[in-house]
């Protein structure tokens, strides 16, 4: 049988260490980093070869005829069994500015969006500085959506004007996949409160085989979804995205079109048309190795943090660790970078039920995410 190869084990800390963004220069060089959403990974070949283009031809100017949206909806459609419909896709600058958007066209000043706490922080940020009023309906103690907390959510949204669900599906932090069954029952409480439903699907490709990831859009015509190649294929530095909007949602693409919006960068696009339709293989090969990872950290706390509630994802490498069972207050995060040296990202930021958890990203090779645990262990 043939050992998988590891893309996580190509580069050395010391080699990590030389890189320019957040992860490796927001903290201390004593300072081991396992927070933001970057991966460890050397980039796809042929995204490197086709960004190396870029350069060499002196292509540096703003975006072209790239046939972006048309990789997007062939790889939908091989991956998921969903035609987005290349007719209803728009190139957007960014998820966040892609949801953002979407959201603000679709409410007035002082409306209520809706999210599913403990979840990405700016869904809170962007929001309220766009002058929406954001409330949590909190996720179950197992991370799944809790219908009723929506139910009740929607119905005092609504209550006091247009209203709008932002979406995390799959969800970050956790990892959780959300079922069929679970999208369709929020369709139904969508409608029936006239709620917008926005998702955002940029953690979509990194779904492990023990899930099935569920476009929105395939249950619900009056929703919008907002997909990107960037998570998947470690493309942050590149920002480009794509709005789908639902085929019963005519009205919310014609406001998007008549609006004015920041396109994606000519480098985004570029580089997400190649992942989405040449960086298979080298997707595989990251996936294969993520999945190892969910369980390698899984078997490190069972053995020397048993305290420690591990939720196993079904989707992404951002991993929600509960430690409250240590003592450790409302920050863990806190505890774990002053005393232990390593990072991790706050619970307390991802709203309600946040306090006494940690984000903690598992992609890196299995000697980093050792040593993140033995630096947890001698935290305490």
């Amino acid at each position: 049988m043939t050992e998988l190869r590891d893309p996580f084990a190509e580069l050395s800390l010391e080699q990590l260490r030389t890189r320019t963004s957040a992860k490796w220069r927001h903290y201390p060089a004593d300072v081991l980093p396992l927070w933001v959403a970057e991966m460890d990974v050397q980039l796809a070949p042929v995204i490197t070869d086709a960004l190396s283009a870029l350069v060499r031809n002196g292509d540096t100017g703003y975006p072209g005829d790239t046939p972006y949206i048309e990789a997007f909806a062939a790889y939908a459609d091989a991956a998921w069994g969903w035609d987005p419909g290349v007719a209803r896709c728009r190139a957007v600058e960014s998820v966040i500015a892609g949801y953002t958007d979407t959201l603000v066209d679709a409410t007035d000043l002082g409306s209520t969006v809706v999210v599913t706490s403990p979840v990405y922080p700016p869904f809170y940020s962007y929001l309220r500085q766009a002058g929406r009023v954001v409330v949590a309906a909190p996720l179950g103690p197992d991370l799944r959506l809790d219908l009723a907390a929506l139910s009740t959510a929607f119905a005092e949204a609504s209550a006091r004007g247009n209203a709008a669900f932002l979406l995390c599906n799959p969800h970050n932090p956790g990892g959780t996949v959300h079922t069929r069954a679970e999208l369709e029952a929020v369709a139904e409480l969508a409608d029936r409160y006239e709620v917008q439903v926005v998702s955002d699907e940029i953690h979509a490709p990194i779904v492990y085989a023990d899930a099935t990831f569920t476009p929105y859009l395939a249950v619900d015509p009056m929703g919008i979804a907002i997909h990107a190649a960037s998570k998947g294929w470690n493309l942050a530095a590149m920002p480009a995205a794509i709005a789908v909007f639902g085929t019963g949602n005519a009205a919310a693409l014609t406001r998007h079109d008549a609006g004015k919006h920041f396109g994606p960068t000519h480098w985004g696009t570029v580089a997400q048309t190649v992942a989405y339709s040449q960086g298979g293989e080298w997707f595989a090969e990251v996936l294969a190795a993520l999945d190892h990872k969910r369980h390698l950290l899984g078997s490190l706390l069972a053995s020397r943090l048993p305290q420690v509630r591990y939720h196993l994802p079904q989707s992404t490498y951002l991993t929600w660790l509960d430690c409250r069972e240590l003592g450790l207050g409302a920050d863990p995060a806190k505890v774990f970078l002053e005393r232990g040296r390593v990072a991790f990202n706050s619970g307390t930021t991802f709203g309600r039920g946040g306090e006494g958890h940690v984000r903690v990203n598992i992609a890196t090779s299995e000697a980093i995410l050792t040593e993140a645990v033995d630096r947890m262990v001698a935290s305490l």
